[in-house]
């Protein structure tokens, strides 16, 4: 898209499209999302909201939590379509028809899958995936063998048509008719007048302070502020010279952590002001005097309750974050998902289009600050991020990871503003996935003694391989203000790379 002569956003878009086609278990049209953006011209800085809310006729009554993970009644309003035509007509260059033209090549011509490809493919296999799910995507890669070449000429032939008619082809058209006839024959809610009401927002994003960075992220429904909530309590108590990696570094900023995820499943159904008011000196305050506190420290880091059990949560764990800077200094970073992989295993007939399943990420329980209602919003841990130096972009940076994001993108960014790290090795370097109670999955390439210590401090530490996909696949973009050179680091725990025209 660059280089026929797009911008930044007709880049993400046509990412955003192509991704649906070869790494469909992640993110999709039928998936929702959220991204940041800075326009050069202006030198503003705004979100933008394609997160729908909850189908009106849900009622949480009705419900099983399994009914939320696979299924008709798992998937909520489609958002994405309506996030990546926006961009490219609001702010882009470029057609709709040069957008989608990468994404519709390759579901015609065929993608060679990975053996990640096919991994992820198996774990909807495990799984009660409706029939058109394993004709779409099973069949075609049958026998593992490496190379094996995915065709989608149904998601091909949707995609010629979203190009031509804009996404009111699902959001007033043919393909919005096919999806609610079909998921409500499945026993689904979803209605025209849900997909007719999708509109993307702009949105003021809520902002920290951190080691020189003015940081901003989607305000709520993104769970985004526990990131920022993390930092700003760094930024108040610091690390007291700790080294990289010690003992004293990883302790307090997994206490960090676990404070922030604790006020953010306690405020989950807060607006963008009560986001605000969390990320105050005086409300930081609060919460960093318990930072130094030599008692274990406990909390919840997933949702209300006693939370999901780890072999669910893990189904979480997939989503897709990636952004784009173009010459002229515009800038996005976006962050979508289908939800689990393959989101609800509902594909639509005819039309390659695979569901979400975005009501696993609500609860059930009335008593649950983020509790499911029809019609209304509910968090999603969600965090693109863009970072200003006195006004002059300098970062961007997001990752997927379900609510390991709101942890993994706090730790790399401690490494890189705290302990100096080039922008490559602070996402290479260990990072740990904090869950309930005080349990960490920690990459094993920290000091026998410090684990130890840690342990000794509380932290119940599962070693996991050196770089685990638990912890993120992180991805992102610096430049240099005072000349505007850009650099780019991607995640080796995930497929991705950093590309420059």
């Amino acid at each position: 898209m660059l280089d026929q002569g797009g911008n930044a956003f007709d880049a993400i878009a046509a990412t955003a499209a192509a991704l649906n086609v070869v790494e469909p278990y992640m993110s999709g049209l039928a998936g929702l999302g959220m991204a940041v953006v800075y326009t050069a011209h202006d030198a503003k800085i705004r979100s933008l909201d394609f997160h729908p809310p909850v189908p009106m006729a849900f009622d949480a009554k009705d419900v099983t939590k399994a009914q939320t993970v696979t299924g008709a009644k798992a998937s909520g309003v489609p958002g994405n379509l309506a996030g990546w035509c926006f961009l490219t007509s609001e702010l882009g260059m470029l057609s709709l028809d040069q957008v989608f033209a990468p994404a519709i090549g390759y579901a015609e011509d065929g993608v060679a899958t990975t053996r990640f490809f096919r991994e992820m493919t198996a774990t909807g296999e495990s799984r009660a995936m409706r029939p058109e799910w394993h004709s779409t995507y099973v069949a075609p890669t049958d026998g593992g063998a490496q190379g094996v070449v995915l065709r989608q000429p149904e998601l091909a032939r949707t995609m010629r048509a979203v190009a031509a008619d804009g996404p009111q082809h699902l959001y007033e058209g043919p393909l919005g008719r096919a999806m609610v006839e079909h998921m409500q024959s499945l026993g689904g809610i979803l209605t025209l007048d849900d997909l007719a009401a999708v509109k993307p927002i702009w949105e003021e994003p809520v902002t920290t302070t951190f080691g020189g960075l003015d940081i901003h992220v989607p305000p709520p429904p993104a769970s985004s502020f526990q990131f920022l909530l993390t930092l700003a309590i760094l930024e108040q108590t610091g690390l007291d010279g700790a080294e990289h990696l010690s003992t004293g570094h990883l302790d307090r900023v997994f206490r960090a952590i676990r404070l922030a995820a604790e006020c953010r499943v306690e405020n989950a159904d807060c607006d963008a002001d009560g986001a605000r008011s969390l990320l105050d000196a005086d409300a930081v305050a609060r919460l960093a005097q318990r930072i130094s506190d030599p008692s274990v420290l406990h909390g919840r880091t997933e949702g209300y309750g006693d939370g999901p059990p780890k072999a669910l949560t893990a189904m979480r764990e997939h989503t897709t974050s990636f952004s784009a800077v173009d010459s002229q200094g515009n800038a996005v970073c976006l962050t979508q998902s289908l939800g689990s992989p393959y989101g609800s295993g509902v594909v639509i007939p005819g039309t390659g289009v695979c569901m979400n399943n975005f009501m696993n990420w609500g609860d059930l329980n009335p008593a649950s600050p983020n509790f499911l209602r029809g019609g209304q919003r509910f968090g999603m841990c969600l965090a693109p991020s863009l970072s200003l130096t006195d006004g002059e972009l300098v970062l961007a940076l997001g990752t997927p990871g379900s609510y390991g994001i709101l942890q993994t993108q706090a730790q790399a960014l401690v490494h890189r503003q705290v302990y100096g790290l080039e922008l490559q090795a602070a996402i290479d370097a260990p990072r740990g996935r904090l869950w309930d109670d005080a349990k960490v999955d920690l990459e094993n390439r920290i000091e026998p003694t410090v684990v130890a210590a840690l342990r000794d401090r509380g932290h119940e530490i599962n070693q996991v391989e050196p770089f685990s996909m638990l912890c993120g696949g992180m991805h992102a973009i610096e430049r240099d203000p005072a000349t505007g050179v850009l650099g780019g680091a991607a995640d080796s725990r995930r497929d991705g790379a950093a590309m420059a025209l």
